[in-house]
């Protein structure tokens, strides 16, 4: 009597906390959507952007001639990259009233809420609603993550591509040995779109063969070596029609990979070597060549940049993780699931800690990882409610309180960042304040439309014209389309800072800062992200404050 009615309490209130938390999530979701929907515009160009467009007019040729037009199959080394990004924005555009680079930066904005999405179903599919919901915050309140799915034409996309392929490869190990039909899509759809956007997708493969590991040998010991293979079997006849799916979507997104078998290990042998002449980026108050980075380089960025809740969650994860490889009453499957998501979120870091390719720009090519650290940190915080509610219930509270508290400092640095919240150092190191004299922040020169924009309002204000029968002329330190695109028709940009009426100048250290007055400043936190100086009448032989390479 006693447990049925204690069951015919609890219940209700289970479902009650479960169906709050999926409010919560939806209602998270839905807010990031309108934010992200009225701020798209503010984000700039990077140094990719105009490549990224132009790539994605030869696809849509290349489709539109019916493969007769190929140059997109050469086009600089962007053909060794998938380009569905690029095609859906241009397309896109072809149909919206938006000018070209606002819609990518809309899309972009849309891949981002859809990576969002994933990761909260993932996560509530792993942990239960409240799991879900909290990875749903930390991935919404991760600056890294946020800034970046606005503009980075690459690395975000690929980041919802893998979180997508991760969460059929969970099912999968679900459902092992008999997967639905749904699941067997979802991995098809995900290992082509992931492979589409950039051949390190095939790690996903090492994931799913180290992660199983724990099913697998489950079954061994309790099948039989006969039947467990059958059953394997089985599962990997049942996956090549998703598994086809998946080449054709790669082929679509990626059709330089379909022209030769041998094309993706080409890129990967390709991308395994620094292809560009070596450049000096900053790096822990040092300048160092980008082939000859420390292997501390991951590490360290990941640890100043993620918010200190998502570190402490994730190490928590991981730990729970190996512990319970040893423990007889975790289910295989679980098992299986938790390394899965764990090897998915540090495996790429070991590996470019050991094998030291050319790093740069930061942490961007390793966006993807970010996904299922929070996924791990959602469950962490989940598994820690639930303890707490079963021995320390008082003690609840608190716990929700320190999430939120850990929740706002990253919301509050995205607030007064926006819209550089790409370059969001933590508390750990300081904010942007700190870091600022260590690391760079602006590296792809996002600051160059406000400047360019606040530029053309000084020019209008103060009611000047360019001298008689030519434009204005602006040099410019950093990526140059960015800033003729911002700018527009009136102003000729260039190198040349002798003959420049304005000189444009990121604030990272390559940029001089000149002895003139300046016209416009963007700083946050103090820190200046651009300026613009006033240099008529004046002889400036460079604004490089090292030389080029």
């Amino acid at each position: 009597m006693s447990s049925i009615t204690t069951s015919a309490l609890d219940t209700p209130a289970r479902r009650s906390i479960e169906k709050t938390c999926d409010d919560l999530a939806l209602i998270a979701l839905g807010a990031v959507a309108l934010i992200a929907g009225l701020t798209f515009r503010d984000y700039g160009l990077g140094w990719d952007d105009y490549t990224h467009a132009e790539y994605a007019d030869l696809l849509l040729r290349m489709y539109g001639s019916g493969f007769k037009d190929t140059a997109a199959l050469s086009f600089a080394n962007l053909y060794m990259y998938g380009g569905g990004f690029d095609m859906a924005a241009a397309l896109l555009h072809k149909i919206i009233p938006l000018e070209l680079f606002e819609t990518r930066r809309l899309v972009g904005a849309i891949v981002g809420v859809v990576g969002l999405a994933v990761t909260w179903r993932l996560a509530r599919r792993v942990g239960g609603p409240l799991a879900g919901l909290a990875a749903l915050l930390l991935l919404a309140l991760c600056p890294t993550f946020y800034g970046h799915m606005f503009m980075n034409p690459k690395d975000a996309p690929f980041a919802v591509a893998m979180i997508i392929l991760i969460m059929g490869l969970v099912r999968l190990a679900e459902e092992y040995p008999a997967p639905s039909p749904r699941t067997i899509l979802i991995v098809g759809f995900g290992a082509g779109l992931a492979l589409g956007c950039r051949v390190l997708g095939g790690l996903a493969l090492i994931y799913a063969a180290v992660g199983f590991m724990p099913l697998l040998l489950e079954e061994y010991r309790t099948q039989g070596v006969r039947e467990a293979a059958h059953r394997f079997a089985h599962v990997v006849y049942v996956l090549m029609p998703g598994l086809a799916f998946g080449y054709l979507v790669m082929g679509l997104v990626w059709p330089w990979s379909i022209m030769e078998p041998g094309h993706p290990l080409e890129a990967v042998t390709y991308f395994s070597h620094f292809f560009e002449k070596p450049w000096k980026e900053m790096f822990d108050g040092a300048l160092v060549s980008v082939p000859d980075m420390p292997w501390s380089y991951l590490p360290t960025l990941f640890a100043l940049q993620m918010p200190e809740v998502l570190l402490v969650l994730l190490a928590a994860a991981v730990v729970l993780t190996l512990t319970s490889l040893s423990r007889n009453d975790v289910p295989a499957r679980r098992k299986t699931i938790m390394l899965m998501l764990t090897m998915a979120a540090t495996l790429p870091l070991v590996v470019a800690m050991v094998k030291r390719p050319a790093l740069y720009n930061g942490i961007r090519h390793f966006i993807f990882v970010i996904p299922p650290m929070t996924v791990l940190g959602g469950v962490a915080f989940a598994r820690g409610m639930n303890w707490l509610g079963e021995n320390k219930r008082s003690w609840q509270p608190v716990a929700v309180a320190v999430f939120a508290f850990g929740l706002l400092l990253p919301l509050g640095e995205m607030i007064r960042l926006h819209p550089y919240q790409y370059t969001h150092f933590n508390h750990i190191a300081g904010t942007v304040r700190t870091a600022d004299n260590y690391f760079m922040l602006d590296y792809w020169g996002l600051a160059l439309k406000q400047a360019s924009d606040e530029l053309r309002e000084q020019l209008t204000e103060r009611q000047e014209v360019p001298p008689q029968h030519r434009k204005w002329k602006v040099a410019v330190c950093g990526p140059q389309r960015p800033a003729q695109v911002a700018l527009g028709p009136d102003f000729t940009i260039g190198w040349d800072s002798n003959a420049a009426d304005f000189a444009m100048t990121l604030g990272e250290f390559y940029c001089k800062g000149l002895t003139a007055p300046v016209m416009v400043e963007i700083k946050r936190d103090d820190v200046v992200f651009a300026r613009v100086y006033d240099i008529r009448g004046r002889s400036i032989s460079s604004l490089l404050a090292i030389p080029a390479p």
